[in-house]
C-alpha cells in the first residue's frame, strides 16, 4: 500500500536520508509487503444467498391514520374530470410517506412478483428429479359403423353372367388408452440447470431487496424535494411582502416630493421578480406534490403536503472507510454479480451435458377393449374382448457428434462467466466511489448550511439597517432593494444546503445500508409565531394569470 505523506516524512526526520561526503546517499525506501485481498467467493462465497435480514422488511399494511390512502384498484382508470379533481390536501410526515409507498407502490408489487416467477421456474427445474407419467388416449371411446353392398358378375362355363349380391355391416365400440411412466436415470443437464434457476431465484430476492432500498430512496428524496418547494414558497411570499411594502414607501415618498420616479420603477422591478420568484415556487410546488402522489400511488383525488419543516435530519456516524466497507457488505448489487458468475458456469455445464449420454427407464402400459362386430357378411352375435399390454425398458440417447455447437455453447458461456467477473470488479469500483461522493457532498452540504445561515443572519440584518437609513432619508431605494434581493437568494441558498444535506444522507444510509445517523434534537419553538417586523403582516394579493400571448404583448417595447 502506498506510504501516507505523513508516514514519509517521519521517515525523513529520523535520518533514513543522509548526506555522505561525496554527496547526497538516499537509503531505498521500501513498503512492506502489502497484504493480498481476500477474494470476494471467500468473503461471501461462490454462490452467496440473499439475506433479508440486513434490511428492515416492508410494511405490509397502512397505519390505521392512513387507511383512507390506499391505493385504488390496480385496474381502475378514470373517465370523468370529476373523479380527478383534488378535492383533499393531505399533511404527511415522512414516516408515514415510508408506510405508504411500501405498501402502495405498484412497481415493489411487480417486483414481488417477479420473486414468485422466479421460485415456480425454481420448482419447474427441480420437476426433473422426479419421474412423469403420463397418460394418452385415443378414440376414448370411438364408434365404428356402416353399410357396405357390393355386386360381381361372375360368368360360368356355359358363358352366362351371374350377378351376386352381398352386404356386410360394421357396428363396433373400441376404447383405447397408454399409460407411461418414466424417470431419467442419468440427465447432465439437470443438476446445472437447477443451480441456474436457484441462482436466479436468489437473484430476484436481492432484486427485491434493491428496489425497497431505492423505493425508500425516492421517497425520502420526494418528501425532501417537496420540503424544499414548500420553503421556496414561504421564501417567495416574505420577498413579495417586502417589495410591496418598498413599493408602497417608494410611492408615497414620489407623491411627497423627496423621491424620483427612478426609485419607484426600481420597487416595482424587484416586485416583478420577486412575483416570478414566488410563481416559480408555487410551480414545483405542485409538481412536487404530486410527484410524490405518483409515487405512493394515492388516490386520484388527494395531494400530500409536508406536515415536518425543512430541517437537518441528523449526523451520520460512521467514517467514510466504516462506511465503504459497509457498502461492500450489505450491498446486494455485489452478491447478484457474483450469482452472474455462477449461472454462466452452470450455462456452460449445461451445454456440455447436452453432448452426454441420456439413460431413462419407461414402463408402457397398453389396454384395449371392444364390443361389437366388424365387417361381418352375415348377422353374428355380438363380440367383446380386451387386451392388456405392458413394456418395461431402458432408453438411451448420446448425441455423438453435433458439429462443435456444444463446445461453442460451453465456451460462450465460460466467456460470459469471465465478463460477469470484470462486471464485479466494475460494480465494486463504482459503489466505492458512490459511498464517497455521498460522503464529500453530505460534508460539502454541511459545510453549506453554515456559511449560508451565517449570510441569512448578515443579509436579514443588513436589510433592516437599509430601510432605516431610507426612512431616515440618509439612503435610496436602491439600497433596500439590493438587500431585499440579497436576503431572498441567500434564504433560497440555505434551504437549498438544508434539502442537499437531507438527500445526501439519504444517499448514503441506501449506499452503505446503513442506518446509522444520530436524530437531531427538534429545536423548540413558542406556541405563537413570533412576528419580527410589520412586514410580515403584509397580505399578498392573488396574482391574475394572464394568457402568454397577451403578456407578450404587453412586454414588448413600442416600435
Amino acid at each position: 500500500m502506498a506510504r501516507s505523506f505523513r508516514t514519509w516524512l517521519a521517515a525523513a526526520g529520523s535520518g533514513l536520508l543522509a548526506i555522505t561526503g561525496t554527496g547526497f546517499a538516499q537509503e531505498q525506501l521500501l513498503d512492506p509487503e502489502p497484504t493480498p485481498l481476500p477474494l470476494a467467493p471467500e468473503v461471501k462465497g461462490a454462490r452467496p444467498q440473499s439475506d433479508a435480514s440486513v434490511l428492515a422488511p416492508a410494511a405490509t399494511k397502512l397505519d390505521p391514520s392512513l387507511q383512507r390512502l390506499a391505493a385504488p384498484a390496480t385496474l381502475a382508470l378514470p373517465n370523468k374530470p370529476e373523479q380527478v379533481r383534488i378535492v383533499e390536501l393531505r399533511p404527511l410526515a415522512l414516516k408515514d410517506v415510508e408506510n405508504l409507498a411500501e405498501v402502495n407502490n405498484p412497481n415493489l408489487k411487480a417486483i414481488a412478483t417477479q420473486v414468485d416467477q422466479a421460485q415456480s421456474n425454481l420448482r419447474t427445474q427441480i420437476a426433473a428429479w422426479y419421474p412423469s407419467l403420463s397418460l394418452n388416449a385415443n378414440g376414448f371411446p370411438s364408434y365404428t359403423g356402416g353399410n357396405q353392398r357390393r355386386t360381381e358378375n361372375t360368368p360360368d362355363i356355359a358363358g352366362n353372367t351371374t350377378r351376386t349380391t352381398t352386404y356386410s355391416y360394421t357396428d363396433r365400440w373400441a376404447m383405447g388408452a397408454t399409460l407411461t411412466a418414466q424417470w431419467d436415470v442419468i440427465n447432465p443437464q439437470r443438476v446445472p440447470q437447477i443451480a441456474a434457476a436457484r441462482d436466479q431465484f436468489e437473484q430476484s430476492k436481492n432484486q427485491y431487496l434493491i428496489a425497497l432500498r431505492e423505493l425508500r430512496l425516492q421517497a425520502a428524496q420526494a418528501y425532501f424535494q417537496l420540503q424544499l418547494s414548500d420553503d421556496n414558497v414561504r421564501i417567495g411570499q416574505e420577498s413579495v411582502r417586502a417589495s410591496l411594502v418598498s413599493l408602497r414607501d417608494a410611492r408615497a415618498r414620489f407623491q411627497a416630493g423627496v423621491a424620483t420616479k427612478l426609485e419607484v420603477l426600481e420597487a416595482e422591478t424587484q416586485l416583478a421578480r420577486d412575483q416570478q420568484i414566488l410563481t416559480n415556487a408555487l410551480a414545483d410546488q405542485s409538481i412536487a406534490r404530486r410527484n410524490l402522489a405518483r409515487l405512493l400511488d394515492l388516490p386520484q383525488n388527494v395531494s400530500p403536503t409536508a406536515k415536518e419543516p425543512l430541517r437537518p435530519l441528523g449526523v451520520w456516524t460512521p467514517s467514510l472507510q466504516e462506511s465503504v466497507i459497509a457498502a461492500y457488505a450489505f450491498r446486494e448489487e455485489l452478491d447478484n454479480a457474483l450469482l452472474d458468475i455462477s449461472a454462466a458456469n452452470s450455462q456452460a455445464n449445461s451445454a456440455l451435458g447436452s453432448v452426454q449420454p441420456f439413460l431413462s427407464i419407461f414402463n408402457n402400459l397398453d389396454g384395449f377393449r371392444y364390443d361389437g362386430v366388424e365387417s361381418v357378411v352375415v348377422d353374428l352375435p355380438g363380440r367383446s374382448g380386451w387386451a392388456v399390454e405392458n413394456t418395461i425398458g431402458l432408453q438411451a440417447t448420446w448425441n455423438i457428434f453435433d458439429g462443435g455447437a456444444a463446445r461453442a455453447q460451453y465456451r460462450q458461456a465460460k466467456q460470459r462467466a469471465q465478463e460477469n467477473g470484470f462486471r464485479f470488479a466494475e460494480t465494486r469500483d463504482r459503489l466505492r466511489f458512490e459511498v464517497e461522493e455521498s460522503f464529500y457532498q453530505l460534508r460539502q452540504a454541511n459545510r453549506n448550511i453554515q456559511t449560508t445561515s451565517r449570510e441569512v443572519i448578515s443579509s436579514r440584518e443588513s436589510l433592516r439597517l437599509a430601510r432605516l437609513r431610507f426612512q431616515a432619508g440618509v439612503s435610496t431605494q436602491r439600497e433596500v432593494v439590493d438587500n431585499q434581493r440579497d436576503l431572498t437568494q441567500a434564504e433560497l441558498r440555505y434551504a437549498g444546503a438544508l434539502a442537499e444535506y437531507n438527500n445526501n444522507l439519504a444517499l448514503l444510509r441506501r449506499r452503505t445500508g446503513l442506518d446509522q445517523v444520530a436524530v437531531c434534537q427538534p429545536p423548540s419553538l413558542p406556541a405563537t409565531k413570533q412576528i419580527l417586523d410589520d412586514v410580515e403582516s403584509v397580505p399578498v394579493p392573488p396574482e391574475p394569470l394572464q394568457p402568454a400571448c397577451q403578456a407578450a404583448i404587453a412586454a414588448r417595447p413600442a416600435s
